[in-house]
């Protein structure tokens, strides 16, 4: 008997004006997101992760001290113990991607892994933080990752985080494979023509190269006032042969649902063996350069 997994992704729009409140903004977005996990557990989901930042906009188009008052701790914050409640209600273990306190003025683009039983299982703390034009002002808002590239191993399937920008970066695709992920989510915020074309190419890379499915995320929709581009949806899952599996539309919400044949893995790592032929002892230089 094949051994399935039923994964689910969450693409949405802002759900109101970024001059709101920030406090309204973000609870604005949490019952949003509340209401569609509830719409993915009807779908049988068992594995959900929400997309980059979920509870506001993607605040990182400005220069503004004023959205560091979106940060939470981890677990110890409001939204990990709402999601805990609900992934316990719906036996679904849940991604949350959150923007996080360590200490005051230390943050991290962050996502905390609850499993089913509403156990937190661990936080991945984005590695690799853009500083470019237009709009991707991130090193002012998080400091490097530095837990390195845990999997967690929930009820249904063990799991990596990988957050956005990580994804142009190989070299932690494949340590989650090595630590050995068989789902690794990216949920994100990209927009239309800076990247778009790399959105199907890399991250399908990855999973032939690695062995794994992908669940691949990115938000819908213009943000004014700053409107740095359309943030194109188009979340979808792809195999390990690298063939997408399904995939969201560009303009609207929705939440992917996808079945994934883990026992797809083996058969894939049967035929092409990049870990048994890797060769390590040769790669010191990507670590001197």
């Amino acid at each position: 008997m094949a051994n399935i997994v039923k994964g689910g992704l969450i693409q949405a729009t802002l759900s109101t004006s970024t001059e709101q409140p920030i406090e309204k903004i973000k609870q604005s977005m949490i019952d949003k997101h509340v209401k569609m996990i509830e719409e993915a557990a009807q779908k049988g989901v068992q594995i959900l992760c929400l997309q980059e930042l979920f509870y506001g906009p993607y605040f990182c188009a400005e220069q503004e001290t004023k959205w560091y008052s979106m940060v939470e701790k981890i677990p110890e914050g409001p939204t990990t113990k709402l999601m805990q409640e609900l992934a316990k209600k719906h036996n679904m273990a849940i991604v949350v991607p959150i923007y996080e306190e360590e200490i005051t003025g230390v943050y991290y683009n962050t996502a905390a892994v609850i499993d089913a039983d509403g156990k937190y299982l661990g936080k991945y703390r984005k590695h690799h933080i853009p500083h470019c034009n237009p709009g991707f002002w991130e090193k002012f808002y998080f400091k490097p990752g530095n837990l390195g590239y845990p999997v967690f191993r929930t009820a249904f399937a063990d799991i990596g985080v990988y957050i956005c920008y990580d994804r142009h970066f190989p070299e932690g695709a494949r340590v989650l494979g090595l630590n050995g992920a068989q789902i690794v989510f990216n949920p994100s915020a990209t927009v239309a023509g800076l990247s778009e074309y790399l959105w199907e190419l890399e991250q399908p890379a990855h999973a032939v190269a690695n062995g794994y499915f992908v669940g691949a995320i990115n938000r819908v929709g213009m943000e004014p006032p700053w409107n740095i581009g359309e943030f194109y949806g188009s979340s979808y899952f792809c195999s390990p042969r690298g063939k997408i599996i399904t995939k969201a539309g560009r303009d609207k919400d929705e939440i992917v649902v996808a079945d994934l044949n883990l026992d797809e893995i083996q058969e894939v790592r049967d035929v092409w063996q990049f870990y048994r032929d890797r060769r390590p002892e040769t790669y010191e230089a990507i670590t001197k350069i």
